[in-house]
């Protein structure tokens, strides 16, 4: 590794911004890494989460390694000739093997968020949690590896488009990742201790998955959007929090 690179000033804003971006896609990592962690006993949890999130971090540092086969990934593998009477493929389609893997995440994150989302409503969740004790921890952590590998590469490609120099990536992965470890352990109880907001989160996944599904087709969403919708009734979720604390403390005065 050069650390020479940081002599140039442009260096140092790279990894900033990086960093910076890093943590931000790395939320919805993290809320799939606390979500899917609490179907297990309370103290396995914290191993499972800091498991997810070094495993997010080794894809990430192999896949910057080998960046020039992974660039590869991106030159068609499938074309599809124009359709005439569907607007998707009226201009055609090529598909590469990012554009799988960004489908096959996509679509994973929908069912499993989906199913996630019916067993809260059907109060499923403890049953799971004894019934998967004793082996669910590997099951997880399939899991996680799965979805990690979607999301280290939307990451390495948007890192590529950001910088050139791969030894500011890696130090950006790392700090980003170690950043996530340590508040990992807060958003998790939050998300966990509050049962709306599992649903606000599981919904905000859904919406994840669904915009994988359509990068796959390379339709472009701005994630601006779907980040101020989510701010948006989080922010709203927070009030009715606040007033549901207020409303609860009233009636035990009276």
């Amino acid at each position: 590794m050069d650390l020479s690179v940081f002599s140039d000033s442009a260096a140092w804003v790279s990894l900033l911004t990086l960093t910076f971006l890093e943590i931000v896609l790395g939320i919805d990592n993290i809320i799939f890494i606390s979500i899917i962690s609490n179907r297990l006993p309370v103290h396995q949890q914290k191993r499972v989460r800091n498991y997810g999130l070094l495993l997010a971090m080794g894809f990430r540092l192999l896949l910057l390694l080998s960046i020039t086969w992974i660039l590869g990934f991106t030159a068609p593998l499938i074309s599809i000739p124009p359709v005439k009477y569907i607007n998707l493929l009226k201009v055609g389609l090529e598909i590469s093997i990012k554009d799988l893997i960004l489908m096959a995440g996509g679509l994973f994150l929908i069912a499993k968020s989906t199913t996630e989302i019916f067993h809260k409503m059907e109060g499923q969740d403890e049953v799971k949690k004894t019934l998967n004790a004793g082996k669910g921890m590997a099951m997880i952590l399939a899991q996680i590896v799965l979805i990690d590998l979607v999301f280290s590469f939307d990451s390495i490609l948007t890192a590529v488009g950001l910088t050139p120099w791969v030894e500011v990536m890696m130090i950006a992965v790392v700090i980003s990742i170690l950043v996530m470890m340590v508040f990992a352990g807060v958003i998790s109880r939050f998300i966990n201790n509050n049962p709306s907001l599992q649903v606000l989160a599981l919904s905000f996944l859904i919406l994840i998955g669904f915009l994988l599904l359509l990068e796959g087709f390379h339709l472009d969403v701005p994630k601006g959007y779907l980040y101020f919708g989510v701010l948006y009734a989080l922010s709203i979720e927070l009030l009715n929090m606040r007033r549901r604390r207020r409303s609860k403390a009233a009636e035990l005065k009276e």
